[in-house]
């Protein structure tokens, strides 16, 4: 016996199983995070705020409000552009990470990475209390945390000379860094440089499958179209610290598509499905080749692992392919 269904009972269905992106129109630098209580927690640069997407579904951030839960002051270091915020539950308390400078005095000179705290249950709610600067030896961007082996690190871009370069250091709590902070990765590449720009920059720490840690990090300025994601790796049970631990991929590991209008993939993090089955990388990128930073949208798409464990992120997506919907929702 054959079952036939009706057209709109079809794409009902197909619309119910997969969704399309971008999750986020507007959505540079996104970070989207998996909590114990089941919710994914998301966040992009706002510019002059920082904003909070709540979703039990990682595809479902799509439909999410956004919750402003932080203005920055009028004045002082962390007083402008507000970019690349990251969300980390740490010691029983959220940690917001972000980017700022200070609109007095805006530029490379006075960026740096600020941190938020917030002791409530709810991000979204509670009161985010002001942790200061990060004591990076560098201005900078693009803070990131992540624990490995028992030790808690922070990572970020840091501005030396003409070039941003990625640091490392094991971090004394979740807004103090160790006095040793080492230079792991520096641009050397052409694709990681333009025009004047050489650019290394939001930086993610991502465990391989089999012995192996990544580093994935952007490279080039967010205006090239060619903007990609570089990879560095080192030995699970290395010392993660010199830079001599850090073997740099010669090309990019996931890099624009004009076959699907995709230009620009980049600053990404990493999350898992609802079932924690499948990895999902976050990025943003660009449908026109516009020579800009602007229409960045969020989006994701699930990545697999090569035989040897490392990862293969393959082609980003057009905006046009139905995408299945993580495992779990």
């Amino acid at each position: 016996m054959v079952l036939w269904l009706p057209f709109s009972s079809l794409v009902a269905l197909a619309q119910e199983k997969t969704f399309t992106n971008p999750l986020v129109a507007e959505g540079p630098d996104p970070w989207a995070y998996k909590h114990t209580d089941g919710n994914y927690y998301f966040m992009s640069t706002g510019g002059n705020k920082l904003s909070i997407w709540k979703s039990k579904n990682l595809s479902g951030i799509k439909q999410a409000s956004p919750k402003v839960v932080w203005i920055p002051p009028a004045t002082g270091p962390n007083s402008k552009d507000i970019w690349a915020p990251e969300i980390h539950f740490l010691d029983g308390k959220w940690y917001i990470y972000y980017t700022a400078t200070d609109k007095q005095n805006p530029g490379d000179k006075t960026r740096y990475v600020f941190v938020l705290e917030n002791s409530g249950d709810d991000p979204l709610t509670g009161t985010w209390l002001d942790k200061g600067k990060v004591n990076t030896n560098y201005s900078g961007l693009d803070g990131s945390v992540f624990e490995h082996r028992g030790k808690r690190y922070f990572m970020y871009s840091a501005y030396v000379g003409p070039q941003s370069r990625l640091f490392i250091a094991e971090m004394k709590n979740p807004w103090t860094i160790s006095a040793k902070q080492v230079e792991i990765a520096k641009p050397t590449f052409a694709w990681e440089k333009f025009n004047d720009r050489e650019i290394l920059e939001g930086p993610q720490f991502l465990k391989g499958k089999k012995g192996t840690v990544h580093i994935i990090y952007s490279a080039s300025a967010c205006w090239d179209d060619n903007y990609a994601l570089g990879m560095l790796t080192a030995i699970d049970e290395s010392d993660l610290l010199p830079e001599a631990a850090w073997q740099k991929s010669p090309e990019p590991v996931f890099k624009a598509s004009k076959e699907n209008s995709v230009y620009g993939p980049g600053h990404n993090s990493f999350t898992k499905s609802p079932d924690g089955k499948e990895d999902w990388i976050v990025y943003h990128a660009k449908s026109m080749a516009n020579g800009e930073c602007s229409g960045r949208s969020t989006r994701i798409q699930k990545f697999t692992w090569k035989t040897d464990g490392i990862p293969d992120f393959g082609t980003p997506l057009s905006t046009a392919t139905l995408i299945v919907k993580p495992s779990g929702e």
